[in-house]
């Protein structure tokens, strides 16, 4: 059951050979994957800035792409932000902490080729 950060769910979605083959398998086989609603607040904010372009409204694709390849929603919930307490600052990123956070508080491994997961314990799938 790993969670899928950012990348990884729009290039499993666009079928991106960027989707290294390891991470590709491990969601085939994965009964459940995870997309934490951090990264759909992350997809927004870019889809906004003029950084991210879907085929079809942010509103349709998601759910949509979710719902077609039996991705499960994680929410943030406040259980999730107490690690951000006490996370070491050895990524910067608001999106990606909270994914390392979630990721923690749900023993989950995450997909996603940012190496600077691996210095906060988390499994990480790449």
């Amino acid at each position: 059951m790993p969670l899928l950060d950012t990348h990884a769910f729009l290039w499993w979605a666009w079928d991106d050979p960027k989707l290294s083959p390891r991470a590709r398998k491990t969601i085939s086989r994965a009964t459940d994957c995870y997309l934490s609603v951090a990264s759909c607040w992350e997809m927004a904010l870019k889809i906004s800035l003029g950084k991210l372009k879907l085929p079809v409204s942010f509103q349709n694709y998601v759910p949509e792409q979710m719902a077609a390849n039996g991705f499960r929603e994680l929410p943030v919930e406040f259980r999730h932000t107490t690690h951000l307490v006490s996370l070491p600052f050895h990524h910067h990123d608001p999106f990606d902490r909270l994914l390392i956070a979630q990721a923690l508080e749900e023993k989950l491994p995450i997909i996603s080729m940012d190496e600077a997961f691996d210095a906060y314990g988390v499994r990480r799938i790449w």
